[in-house]
């Protein structure tokens, strides 16, 4: 976070080892999304995820999960990719035939 993406206490940080101490909200952008944490203690060693999200609080506030009101495309006979039921069911058929 070396070009001013994150803030401590909404103070745009510069250089990459800032010091932050407990109860420091940090503000940041993750995966398209603004993330907003504050830290309620200091971890002593590395160790793992359950233990680490232990030391923050996240302040995010939960976004709506978004509703896919669009319809799928409608499948027309014989264009297309098939499906693999539609394969398996054309694998049969062809069995049968040469038997």
């Amino acid at each position: 976070m070396s070009s001013g993406h994150l803030r401590v206490n909404s103070v745009r940080v510069a250089k990459p080892a800032f010091a932050v101490s407990v109860g420091d909200t940090l503000t940041f952008s993750q995966a398209r999304e603004i993330r907003v944490v504050t830290i309620l203690d200091l971890g002593t060693r590395r160790g793992p995820a359950p233990e680490a999200q232990g030391l923050y609080q996240d302040l995010t506030p939960e976004k709506p999960e978004p509703q896919n009101d669009v319809a799928p495309n409608p499948r027309y006979e014989g264009k297309g990719r098939p499906s693999k039921k539609q394969r398996r069911d054309g694998d049969l058929s062809r069995k049968r035939a040469l038997e």
